[in-house]
């Protein structure tokens, strides 16, 4: 179980992409998410899908307690267009802790006013919803769980910060 630093101890939120990251890194962020995705959900897919080691693609995590409690990868960075956000991933002993709050807000930040992209799982469409995210079409079934495809538009440069700032403020663990 992770313990719950208070707030002046927190772990700061880490990014990198693939060609920066060390070994133990790597197998710790594909341990999690298998561990998660693949065991804990029972979707057997390949999550090893060549995007990790796109130039454009920046993994972002948090650590507590020496392991990496949450996850996430930003996809197309260096493209023109809309950035994919995708595998956001926390650990079980480690959810409602506000972790994916904060590597959201992070990932925003990164994505700064381009558009962005993501598929959430239909339960958590509400979570998104706080940083700016709307449904773009139908609820569909990937692996057997109900997804939402989701969209946050371009945002003007205050109107990206402002959005953060907001979600931050109204934000519930997850």
């Amino acid at each position: 179980m992770f313990s719950a630093p208070p707030p002046e101890e927190r772990e700061p939120v880490r990014a990198a992409s693939f060609g920066d990251l060390d070994a133990a890194t790597v197998y710790a962020i594909m341990k999690l998410r298998c561990d998660v995705f693949v065991v804990e959900q029972k979707c057997y897919y390949a999550d090893l899908d060549g995007r990790d080691t796109e130039p454009g693609t920046r993994h972002v995590w948090l650590t507590r307690d020496a392991q990496i409690a949450a996850y996430l990868r930003i996809l197309d960075l260096d493209t023109p267009g809309a950035a994919r956000i995708g595998r956001v991933v926390t650990a079980p002993a480690a959810r409602g802790s506000g972790l994916a709050g904060r590597l959201m807000t992070h990932a925003l930040t990164v994505i700064g006013e381009r558009p962005s992209r993501l598929s959430a799982q239909a339960h958590l469409t509400g979570f998104y919803a706080r940083f700016g995210y709307t449904a773009e079409g139908p609820e569909y079934l990937e692996d057997g769980i109900p997804h939402v495809p989701m969209t946050r538009p371009a945002q003007l440069p205050d109107q990206g910060s402002a959005a953060i700032s907001s979600a931050v403020e109204r934000r519930r663990p997850v």
